[in-house]
């Protein structure tokens, strides 16, 4: 399959429509940006990490997944996403448990590593190619990660926390490659029910053995968090890459989605009072620059790719 770009065939009367698109992918990626503030203020409220994933991915297998069972002929394809779904959700939680104790602007770097990992897995278990910008973005983000987990500024305590965050980009890289590879057959709209069904699937269970004080929201301020983290980092985002990242194509969309890191820094700064240091802020552009080096493949944006591959098949 090949891993060219859409032929470019806009005009000048385009251009507005373009740069509307671009937009809003970037506002997607700012929603996704903000899940810090959602996920430590309902950790500071008392409820466990497993909880606050639930709730993520709860209103969006709601909304998602009757759509996948319109038509039987999902199953059998549904199965891979809704596998991937209990990986990444399960994974997820390590994210949560880490922003406890790391500043949010280390966790955000750390995270960001999910190119890496999605390289190596696609490479291994699903004969991805590997080019020369995949293997140079993938060198610069463990660079990055080792700057933001330096001595000076990760102390001994912070250290299960930061092995604990690892899984996340782990289980999201493994997550891209089910959702780009397998899932091809099944409608955009239907896709995200099986991956949100998985995720609410392998999490309830945990959440059967817990105490009902670290489940249950305690107050409305924390209701309105949950609703927040379910519909602006989850459903709201998913709606418009799904739309407008396919009008733009992979390479725009890996430069705007590159804001997302940098919503992280001010989220840590503005929300929780986190001073940014060089090993942040030098560790950051880094991890922007490997975004937009890498190619559509290895890129956070799902939908983008889907379109991609879609297009190399039709054409």
């Amino acid at each position: 399959m090949s891993q060219k770009e859409p032929a470019d065939h806009s005009s000048e009367n385009d251009y507005p429509k373009l740069w509307l698109a671009t937009f809003a992918v970037m506002l997607a990626c700012v929603s996704f940006g903000t899940v810090p503030y959602f996920a430590k203020s309902l950790t500071d409220a008392g409820l466990s990490s497993s909880a606050i994933a639930f709730y993520r991915y709860i209103l969006s297998a709601i909304i998602f997944a009757p759509f996948l069972f319109k038509d039987r002929s999902n199953f059998p394809i549904a199965y891979w996403g809704f596998f991937s779904g209990i990986v990444v959700g399960v994974t997820w939680i390590g994210y949560v448990v880490a922003i406890e104790t790391v500043p949010v602007s280390t966790a955000g770097v750390i995270y960001m590593s999910y190119p890496v990992f999605t390289l190596i897995i696609g490479w291994i278990f699903f004969k991805n190619r590997l080019g020369w910008r995949s293997m140079v973005a993938a060198l610069s983000i463990l660079i990055a990660a080792t700057i933001a987990t330096a001595p000076e500024a990760i102390t001994g305590d912070d250290w299960p926390s930061i092995l604990m965050l690892l899984a996340t980009p782990l289980g999201f890289g493994f997550g891209i490659n089910i959702l780009t590879t397998k899932l091809i057959a099944i409608p955009p709209i239907a896709r995200p029910g099986s991956f949100c069904l998985g995720a609410v699937v392998g999490l309830a269970p945990m959440l059967w053995l817990m105490d009902d004080g670290v489940v249950l929201p305690p107050d409305s301020r924390s209701w309105l968090l949950i609703a927040g983290i379910g519909l602006l980092t989850a459903v709201v985002p998913q709606i418009l890459y799904t739309y407008f990242a396919p009008k733009i194509g992979a390479a725009r969309t890996a430069m705007a989605g590159s804001v997302e890191l940098p919503t992280m820094f001010l989220v840590g700064a503005l929300a929780f009072g986190e001073a940014l240091t060089w090993h942040q802020l030098v560790a950051g552009g880094i991890v922007v620059s490997a975004i937009a080096l890498t190619p559509a493949r290895a890129n956070r944006n799902v939908s983008t790719n889907l379109t991609l591959q879609k297009e190399d098949q039709d054409g």
